[in-house]
């Protein structure tokens, strides 16, 4: 999408230092790009504390090992 955007000078060459780009779209993307991750991170640790998740890795690990096995079994018997 193209647009027309007024952005500090120095405010851009900040960016385009830290992000290590001469490209002003490219640094404002990633500038962009990990603002949003910033954020979504922010969020995601808002809700400690909120929410109960429970721990289903043993189930996980049995299902995995179970298709490990059928994948094992498929490749003998060809």
């Amino acid at each position: 999408m193209r647009a027309t955007l007024n952005i500090p000078d120095n405010l851009l060459v900040e960016v385009q230092k830290i992000t290590g780009t001469q490209s002003k779209t490219k640094a404002i993307v990633t500038a962009m790009e990990e603002f949003v991750k910033r954020k979504k991170r922010e969020r995601l640790l808002a809700l400690k504390g909120h929410i109960v998740l429970d721990d289903v890795t043993p189930e996980l690990e049995e299902v995995e090992l179970q298709e490990a096995n059928s994948h094992e079994r498929r490749w003998r018997d060809h």
